[in-house]
């Protein structure tokens, strides 16, 4: 959507505007962006602001309805979006988790060198595009019969190591060790379960990828060390969520969430904030039926990393263990989260809306996974298949302003729809391997067409902002050197 906005932007400092209080009718506090000047004129065209005033007016919500670098359109919430909800007086909506419930990212890092990797890049894509069934609707080779499919929702990752798809050491290096007890299958309908019952261990289509990466460039030595990281160092970076379980579950309580707000006389300035108090029938039914959502989406991702390391076994004819392939970190990017946050000098549990944003813990904090807690929790900040992404670690200022959140990618700046008719005529994949040398496999090329490099921001702006603002610190930077895509 590129409908210019009037709502007023203040600002605050080089990375910081406030919508203020009062700029749409009905707000219970400012609304916060974290951008640049230079990026300033691109929020102002598209009508995003207007998305971070609506969910001001939320009921229960605390502290400053905020959006990150990577803000764009995105269904009642802004992609991009954070927002607190009082556990006992506030709301949860699907708008502020988003459709791919548990959409996320994890790292693996292994003892390759770029030269290594060179002279069998392409047959190592070439395995990874056979052995990773991905794509709109795809299944994959896991068949889940229904005491399966609640095991996944109830025990997470922790399913799939007891089922060989990964390593118990595993468990360690995903936030929430990869499950949410909130889950509660009884809420997840059937339609859900018939998605998901084939889907598991499959990308999805869209931006979701499985790239092959090399460290370009390190910003911490002695941080990139602990994550056993050096230049020139192959990594593998994979990007999906809950496929069309999530999706699903989403689509089933939209409609529950828009009769709740009738009932609960709520005024909303856009249907699509369709919400119900967290502490009513429906609001507990949608935590339990999204939780089970999020630990598929978890299970999902370990999946994943298991085909990747089974390509690298057949590519190396080496053990996954002897290449040291080994999983740095997993998070996600699209949930909502009960969490302990100082608020005004106390401590107070909230139930925290990350819709296209990314937990940024600072050392010591009780959420970090142990291996990691005298440094801070990763940040894992996928970009477009042409450009970078980064490892950064979290950071103290987050947890004090921005109820320890950060950006999530590059953030679009056209639609899909805008990006194919921009590249008509153009071959993409052609365009990556003989302007970058890097190789995309690709299930069709309209996905191709959709997530070209030009249709995102610049990821370097977008994390130099998120940076430079305190939120996430800078640790490595990864350029692609092939990837797949559904």
């Amino acid at each position: 959507m590129t409908t210019k906005s009037n709502i007023p932007l203040e600002p605050i400092d080089r990375w910081r505007v406030r919508i203020p209080k009062g700029a749409v009718a009905g707000m219970r506090t400012d609304g916060i962006i974290y951008t640049s000047p230079e990026f300033l004129a691109h929020v102002r065209t598209d009508n995003t602001p207007q998305q971070v005033a609506n969910v001001a007016t939320l009921p229960g919500i605390v502290g400053s309805s905020m959006a990150m670098p990577d803000i764009h359109w995105g269904y009642g919430f802004p992609i991009g979006g954070v927002a607190a909800f009082d556990i006992e007086e506030g709301i949860i909506s699907p708008g502020g988790v988003g459709y791919d419930i548990n959409c996320g990212v994890s790292l693996l890092r292994t003892d390759l060198s770029q030269s290594d990797v060179k002279p069998v890049l392409e047959k190592l894509i070439s395995t990874l595009f056979t052995k990773i069934p991905a794509g709109v609707g795809t299944g994959g080779p896991i068949r889940l019969k229904s005491k399966d499919i609640d095991n996944v929702m109830t025990r997470g990752a922790r399913w799939a190591v007891e089922h060989g798809y990964g390593w118990d050491i595993d468990l360690n290096h995903i936030e929430e060790n990869g499950c949410l007890k909130e889950a509660d299958p009884n809420q997840v309908s059937d339609k859900a379960r018939l998605r998901g019952k084939d889907q598991l261990g499959t990308l999805g289509s869209g931006n979701h990828f499985v790239e092959v990466q090399v460290v370009e460039d390190i910003f911490d030595e002695k941080l990139a060390g602990i994550f056993g990281l050096e230049r020139n160092q192959i990594c593998v970076m994979v990007h999906s969520g809950s496929r069309g379980f999530g999706y699903q579950v989403c689509d089933d309580f939209l409609g529950v969430m828009q009769r709740a707000a009738r009932e609960y006389g709520f005024e909303l300035p856009d249907r699509q904030l369709a919400c119900a108090p967290i502490q009513s029938k429906q609001g507990k039914a949608y935590v339990g039926a999204m939780s089970a959502a999020a630990n598929y989406g978890w299970t999902n991702r370990l999946v994943l990393v298991h085909w990747v390391r089974e390509a690298f076994r057949q590519v190396f004819d080496k053990e996954p263990m002897q290449l040291g392939l080994r999983l740095i970190y997993d998070i996600t990017h699209n949930i909502a989260r009960f969490e302990t946050h100082n608020v005004d000098g106390r401590p107070r549990k909230l139930c925290v809306h990350r819709k296209g944003a990314t937990r940024s813990l600072p050392a010591g904090h009780p959420k970090v996974p142990e291996v990691y807690r005298h440094i801070g929790a990763p940040v894992l900040i996928p970009g477009d298949m042409g450009r970078a992404s980064y490892l950064l670690i979290g950071t103290e200022k987050a947890a004090q302003e921005t109820f320890a959140s950060t950006c999530h990618g590059a953030g679009r700046l056209q639609s899909r729809h805008a990006a194919v008719r921009a590249t008509k005529g153009r071959h993409i994949a052609e365009e990556l391997r003989s302007e970058k040398g890097i190789i995309v496999y690709a299930r069709g090329r309209r996905t191709l067409a959709e997530e070209y490099p030009e249709a995102y921001k610049n990821v370097e702006d977008v994390v130099e902002i998120a940076h430079q603002a305190g939120l996430s610190r800078k640790v490595a930077k990864l350029r692609p050197l092939g990837g797949i895509k559904g």
